[in-house]
């Protein structure tokens, strides 16, 4: 349902009453419109199911690889290459790393960490490898780049993912729980995420 609405419709320069004055108490004040069931909020489409209803972030997602240059791309088959680590800038200089340079333009990359970060609402595949980028917001590295591109490329090849909603009843709670010890190579703190 839409309600038609003075506080909806963009800027105001009258004055606003948050409670109505006396003598407007009218019953049936705000025209109401409905707009049927409900296929997309905020960018995630809706799908119904006989079993549930799958939500996802199928035209973001396309929209995400068409604004970053990759839809000419092969898809990548996990987000992340395997045993990878990301470093910080000064764990690099530390340990006397200085083949991944540190690079300019970083408004570029936080705002694509922002995307992700926004894709990942509906893509729990995505949780660890974009909570591992966004941690590293303040410098960026040729390193962080090239993953966050991976993912990107990821994305390409199941953009259709999403999260389903199972119709009906629970009454158990399932929850997955995923912790490496010591796998901060810059804190030796271990990652801990539950999906």
């Amino acid at each position: 349902m839409d309600v038609n609405n003075a506080f909806l419709q963009g800027d105001l320069e009258e004055e606003v009453y948050m409670e109505m004055p006396q003598g407007f108490q009218q019953k049936g004040e705000y025209k109401i419109k409905d707009l049927g069931e409900l296929r997309y909020f905020l960018g995630i489409e809706v799908m119904r199911l006989k079993k549930g209803i799958v939500l996802n972030l199928r035209k973001y997602a396309l929209e995400l690889i068409s604004e970053v240059g990759l839809s000419g791309c092969k898809p990548a088959s996990t987000p992340m290459e395997l045993n990878h680590k990301l470093t910080t800038v000064d764990y690099d200089k530390h340990v006397g790393i200085t083949e991944d340079a540190e690079l300019g333009n970083i408004a570029a990359y936080q705002k694509l960490i922002g995307k992700l970060l926004y894709l990942k609402i509906t893509r729990p595949d995505l949780y660890f490898v974009v909570h591992a980028l966004s941690q590293f917001m303040q410098r960026k590295k040729q390193c962080y780049l090239n993953t966050a591109m991976r993912i990107i490329k990821y994305i390409k090849g199941s953009s259709g993912l999403g999260v389903f909603l199972k119709k009906g009843e629970t009454h158990t709670l399932t929850a997955y729980y995923d912790s490496d010890w010591a796998a901060c190579t810059n804190t030796r703190r271990s990652f801990t995420a539950i999906l």
